[in-house]
């Protein structure tokens, strides 16, 4: 190796060593933490990782009611949230790319929201939802129904309202992810299947669809990781209640960590939810792959 490409790589790992700081102290440093306390009695009010635990704490959440049942809210989040927000934003796309203008107007409406702060978006649709005076209690009202007691306050329907809040914040993202790939795609493609005589339909199931699969793909991970780490919504919209009806796994260990001040019970239910969130990963990539070999071998 010459003295050129030893300068260029001092250069290039330079240029990386701020990252690369950033990364171990932010993200490798804490999560190695985790994993460590995760076996200890370590707590917020002692130094130290406090006495070896071994298992003790992994049993515990595993044996809690309460976890599984926070478990079970943040699975029951994913399945509100995820599959409107890949189809609501693929569809908007569709349309918005057909425009010949006015696209700017499109990308801003649907993205806007994205960039506003959870606390916003929180006290808005609170607002919305408040008994008797919200907006859905208008409307209620407009069309000859009875206003309850309110969406956030039945725990039938707390997670349906954060789940809306959710897609309507969060929408944009995705929206944008797929106008990007319906862009690269080239006119020609359409306009020769309109030539031979595709409908609109038919150009999206044989043209749209297949070329967008890997953004197809990303936006579904990316989804359903974000929707496991749900916690700024629910805490601002119901903290958990009515009762523990919302209560998600992060607010769970919120709770067990820093006002149980128990860190090496909270870092062991983090790593089983960190588990969870991989193992889900792995078998979405999975029946990603098994479906693209049957279409290969087809």
């Amino acid at each position: 190796m010459n003295s050129t490409n030893r300068g260029q790589g001092r250069s290039g790992w330079l240029f990386l060593a701020p990252f690369g700081l950033f990364y171990v102290a932010f993200l490798l440093g804490p999560t190695v933490w985790m994993l460590v306390t995760s076996f200890f009695n370590t707590s917020t009010v002692r130094t130290g990782l406090g006495s070896f635990a071994g298992f003790a704490n992994y049993a515990e959440m595993l044996g809690r009611a309460d976890f599984w049942s926070s478990l079970w809210h943040t699975l029951q989040f994913t399945l509100y949230t995820t599959p409107p927000l890949v189809i609501l934003a693929f569809v908007f796309a569709v349309l918005t790319n057909r425009m010949n203008r006015g696209q700017w107007f499109f990308r801003l409406a649907f993205f806007l929201p994205f960039i506003l702060p959870s606390a916003t978006i929180s006290l808005i649709w609170v607002f919305i939802f408040t008994p008797a005076t919200g907006l859905f209690a208008s409307i209620q009202q407009a069309i000859g129904l009875t206003p309850g007691a309110g969406v956030l306050a039945s725990p039938n329907t707390a997670m349906i309202g954060v789940a809306i809040a959710t897609v309507w914040w969060t929408l944009g993202f995705n929206f944008v992810l797929y106008l990007a790939g319906l862009q690269e795609i080239p006119r020609e493609l359409y306009e020769a299947a309109a030539v031979d005589g595709a409908s609109n339909w038919q150009q999206i199931k044989s043209i749209t669809l297949p070329l967008l699969g890997r953004t197809t793909t990303l936006v579904i991970l990316l989804q359903i990781i974000a929707s496991l780490k749900i916690f700024d919504q629910v805490y601002l919209m119901t903290n958990g209640g009515p009762g523990i009806s919302t209560q998600v796994s992060l607010q769970l260990i919120t709770g067990v960590g820093f006002t149980d001040n128990r860190l090496g019970a909270a870092s062991a239910a983090s790593v089983l939810l960190f588990i969870v969130i991989v193992a889900i990963a792995v078998i979405r990539q999975l029946v990603e792959r098994a479906a693209a070999k049957r279409e290969i071998g087809a």
